[in-house]
């Protein structure tokens, strides 16, 4: 294990996929400024991953639920319908 390996895993996780986008939005907004050295640009860059890697995990997450709300709705409708 790398030391940037053990960097990455010892970043706190984001309270919510709203804070992870607000972050999101920071590290663009700073590469986006020009100012950002090349090691500040990589870590941010890595930072960044990480938070879309969350991002999309909370997003796949929700969506699996959303699909067993629909699936609990058709087994009701089915019910009523035999009913």
């Amino acid at each position: 294990m790398s030391a940037n390996e053990g960097e990455q895993s010892t970043r706190a996780e984001p309270d919510s996929y709203e804070s992870a986008v607000e972050r999101l939005e920071e590290i663009i907004d700073r590469l986006d400024s020009g100012q950002a050295g090349l090691r500040e640009t990589l870590e941010l860059c890595r930072e960044g991953r990480e938070l879309v890697n969350y991002c999309a995990a909370e997003l796949d997450a929700v969506g699996e639920g959303l699909k067993e709300l629909k699936l609990d709705e058709l087994a009701a409708k089915l019910d009523s319908q035999a009913a």
